[in-house]
């Protein structure tokens, strides 16, 4: 064993002084670290669609009944036009060219459409008295709405899924959410797709009126792929033996070519799962529009094949009479109306009702 100097000792000392200082900085060093490590940042939501179960209680919102209260709902239009109308021909003897330019103005300013208002008028030119005027443009009014195909399309396949398309502000979004409601009171399970994916806005809006329809909403993140949500929900529903998907897209601008290539592709996606898919085709149309809604109608039917009209804020505005104006220019038939702003205000169109509430006396407004 060799000999223990002074220097080996000091030598000794220094690098066992030197290892528990070292090990006492790395003690240091880990126990510092595990103090300033931040808490774990949550990872955003996937891109794919989020099914959302829908919450306990909500279907018994939706059991309220429609209604379907066509005279009140078409009292301004019934003013405007029929109204109008009748305070012109009453106690007149015959029909002068000065009172067949005063049923013109009121024709053309009813917002009934170019085509629909110049054949009217025609008839009205035909009528040998005045008193033959307003019973001639209410068979008129009903021939036209009668010589349209049946809007209505009865569920074949399970799920029956639903496009739903149109320009912003039109009542789309709104639309979907009592559409949603009237299928769960049928007791139909529904889901319906946030397909809006360019506004955050459309997608809290549908999330907001799935709740209150006591439905379940699948969504993806804004600024998505609006033909992914359409096809994750349209996978959830068949998977689970939903029975209605009911798919909302961006409020498209009839003139733009590719957003109108947008709804082609959703379709196309959608075929990918369901080869029949979609069974119908909605465009919700604003009433307030007037013509100009008859204008969306035609570019829209060049881009999808829609099979029915939604018209939504019927009951506050007196342009009701583009029910014609639609029915005239593109054979499209009116599906629902929007006839209040409660989850339970849409109801089927029929025409027998629309007539006679348009054409009612005004008495029984």
């Amino acid at each position: 064993m060799p000999e223990l100097t002074p220097e080996i000792l000091w030598i000794g000392g220094f690098a066992l002084a030197a290892l528990t200082a070292a090990f006492a900085l790395v003690i240091a060093f880990a126990r510092a670290r595990r103090a300033h490590v931040p808490s774990p940042v949550p990872l955003a939501p996937p891109a794919k669609a989020i099914v959302l179960a829908p919450p306990e209680g909500a279907v018994e919102v939706g059991r309220v009944a429609p209604r379907t209260d066509w005279r009140s709902g078409l009292s301004r239009t019934r003013g405007v036009f029929v109204g109008r109308l009748d305070g012109l021909l009453r106690g007149r003897a015959s029909l002068d060219e000065a009172t067949i330019a005063e049923v013109e103005t009121i024709l053309y300013g009813a917002d009934l459409g170019v085509r629909m208002a110049e054949e009217l008028l025609a008839t009205v030119r035909r009528s040998s008295s005045p008193d033959e005027v307003r019973p001639a443009i209410e068979k008129q009014a009903r021939a036209l709405l009668a010589s349209l195909p049946s809007a209505r399309v009865e569920p074949r396949e399970k799920p029956h899924v639903i496009l739903v398309v149109g320009v912003n502000g039109s009542g789309k979004t709104t639309s979907i959410g009592k559409l949603a409601a009237r299928y769960a009171r049928a007791g139909k399970s529904v889901i319906v797709a946030a397909g809006d994916t360019y506004r955050a806005a459309a997608i809290e809006q549908l999330a907001i009126w799935a709740e209150r329809a006591g439905v379940e909403i699948a969504k993806g993140n804004p600024g998505g792929d609006p033909a992914s949500v359409a096809f994750d929900a349209l996978k959830a529903a068949r998977a689970r033996g939903l029975d209605v998907v009911i798919v909302d897209t961006a409020g498209r601008l009839q003139t733009d070519q590719g957003l109108m290539d947008e709804l082609a592709k959703i379709q196309r996606v959608m075929r990918k799962e369901m080869a029949s898919a979609p069974h119908e085709v909605l465009l919700v149309l604003d009433a307030n529009t007037g013509q100009n809604a008859i204008r969306q109608a035609q570019e829209f039917k060049k881009a999808v094949a829609v099979s029915g009209i939604v018209l939504a804020k019927l009951d506050g505005t007196a342009r009701g009479g583009v029910v014609l104006g639609i029915a005239q220019e593109t054979g499209l038939p009116v599906r629902y109306v929007g006839l209040g702003e409660s989850i339970e205000d849409l109801a089927d169109f029929d025409a027998h009702a629309f007539v006679e509430a348009l054409f009612a006396p005004a008495d029984a407004s």
